[in-house]
């Protein structure tokens, strides 16, 4: 696997191919497309290997004991982003999605960074409310329009959000549409900060 460490983009959390000693440094791509998130951490690039294995194995073939060492591992990646956080809230799964996969493996990963961090986790605080099509194949503007209010918290979660520090988690982060649309939601029922934290990430480059 090819884990993510500094030097990386303090926004995206994207590796810098040279170490420019420069603390808080931003890519281009998070100044040219800045993300609705404050910061994002993951742990290692998506791309064929370990990593993708790992993650089809917790997502699709139902290893949960894979939850534990993922998690772990992605407390460690978030340990500038995760002190500061009020609670975790995974990216949730639609209903009808969860019935047929009978887990939602967000939930896992974050259940497992809070047993390693000490964080609560809220997991029904966000809902997905829009049954979307698959991401596979679609181009980034596709993929946003796609997930556009997808998200939404019911009106007697909003207290529980109001002025809060959140750390969304997830396995995978490509785009950012499925990640900016739920901290868009978390946002306007009234979080101080969304961060995001995920297991592995696409980096397109270096």
């Amino acid at each position: 696997m090819t884990f993510i460490d500094k030097p990386y983009c303090d926004r995206l959390g994207t590796p810098f191919a040279y170490d420019l000693g420069i603390a808080g440094l931003l890519s281009p791509d998070a100044i040219a497309n800045p993300p609705v998130y404050t910061r994002a951490r993951a742990v290692v690039r998506f791309e064929d290997g370990p990593a993708r294995q790992l993650v089809h194995r917790l997502k699709f073939h139902d290893r949960m004991e894979l939850a534990e060492p993922m998690g772990a591992w992605m407390a460690r990646a978030g340990e500038d982003i995760l002190p500061d956080a009020d609670f975790l809230v995974p990216v949730p799964l639609h209903r009808a999605r969860l019935m047929w996969r009978q887990f939602n493996q967000a939930q896992a990963l974050a259940v497992a960074i809070g047993h390693a961090c000490g964080k609560k986790v809220e997991p029904i605080l966000l809902h997905r409310v829009k049954r979307t099509a698959p991401q596979i194949g679609l181009t980034r503007a596709q993929r946003a329009e796609n997930v556009q209010g997808a998200f939404a918290l019911p009106e007697e979660a909003k207290p529980m959000v109001e002025g809060r520090r959140i750390v969304l988690v997830d396995d995978v982060l490509t785009t950012g549409a499925t990640i900016n649309a739920a901290a868009r939601a978390l946002l306007r029922a009234g979080a101080e900060r969304v961060d995001v934290l995920v297991f592995a990430r696409v980096v397109t480059a270096a």
